[in-house]
């Protein structure tokens, strides 16, 4: 233990994560040259390169490879020890605490989970980072004290729904096609669509939607996310399907409409959240929850009038 600095550790994971000094320098919030420094000492230490170059981009070396798991456990298991507290007091108590969430279920959560800490925890921050940075794995927790994610993508820890919203789309107020008679899904589906983006492999409610329907969509933009669609349709021919929530936030700033679908066909989406079994008792992490459960029911949707409804299959919604 003596001829490590275990606080090298943290920057040892994310080198052999990201695979590259700037970016793990950005992630850390540390100068590059204090990152290049410290991934000498590493290569010091372990008396092997770690990582090396291979054409534009870094590899890892046969032992950094067989490192990954280990350092991940390690500082996992360092986080649990450095952790522990008997008792948690939020009145008095100056923690930040990370929350990994989509940018949409940051819009949704954030308003009332800063009215709640402000009255219960005036001292306490919350540090949210984008879904980039959501874990995949049980040992990535060591990078967050909870999750706030879809339900059905197989995320990793224990879980707890936490709200549920409906998927409607949106278009630009002068889309011819918002009077249309009738309004029909499958003309909806016609439209150029713009979609956010969140891996190859990786399907939301909406694809889902528009497969059961049978329409195979033309997408003529993509973004990562959710939170940018509705600005993004603004004065163009696109459509997006994107949460209701968030589409009625958005139609406060916007020139957009929104249509719905029927009731028993609208694509839902789950949102719960997510946390490591080992902080399931830690009182810190418990009331983090609490706060977090109690913001998720004091959301505000807004009152905005829905401008359509679309039929699906012959049916119109009441």
């Amino acid at each position: 233990m003596k001829s490590i600095d275990l606080n090298l550790l943290p920057t040892l994971q994310a080198l052999l994560r990201l695979r590259n000094v700037s970016r793990t320098a950005e992630y850390l919030q540390l100068s590059q040259p204090a990152t290049s420094a410290a991934l000498s000492r590493l290569r010091r230490y372990f008396d092997d390169e770690l990582l090396v170059r291979s054409g534009r981009h870094f590899e890892l070396t046969p032992l950094a490879q067989d490192l990954v798991p280990l350092v991940d456990e390690a500082l996992q298991g360092l986080d649990r020890v450095t952790g522990i507290r008997s008792r948690f007091d939020p009145f008095t108590s100056d923690r930040e605490f990370t929350i990994a969430a989509s940018d949409y279920a940051a819009t949704v959560i954030l308003e009332p989970l800063r009215r709640i800490l402000q009255v219960e925890a005036p001292g306490v921050s919350v540090n949210v980072v984008s879904g980039d940075a959501m874990p995949l794995h049980q040992a990535d927790f060591t990078r967050c004290d909870l999750m706030v994610g879809p339900t059905g993508y197989s995320l990793p820890g224990e879980k707890k729904a936490v709200f549920r919203d409906s998927f409607v789309a949106v278009v630009d107020s002068g889309n011819p096609i918002v009077l249309a008679e009738p309004l029909r899904a499958e003309d909806l589906g016609r439209l150029p669509h713009a979609v956010g983006n969140f891996g190859a492999s990786i399907k939301t409610p909406a694809d889902l939607f528009w497969e059961t329907l049978g329409v195979e969509r033309r997408v003529a933009a993509q973004v990562s996310g959710l939170l940018a669609l509705p600005l993004l349709v603004e004065g163009t021919d696109l459509v997006a399907v994107v949460p209701k929530m968030l589409a009625l936030k958005s139609q406060r700033g916007a020139g957009i409409s929104i249509i719905e679908f029927p009731a028993e066909t609208e694509p839902v989406l789950v949102e719960a959240m997510f946390w490591h079994p080992s902080r399931a008792e830690d009182p810190a992490n418990l009331w983090l929850r609490s706060v977090v459960q109690r913001a998720c029911a004091q959301r505000h949707p807004e009152s905005n009038v829905v401008t359509r409804t679309a039929e699906v299959g012959g049916t119109l919604r009441p």
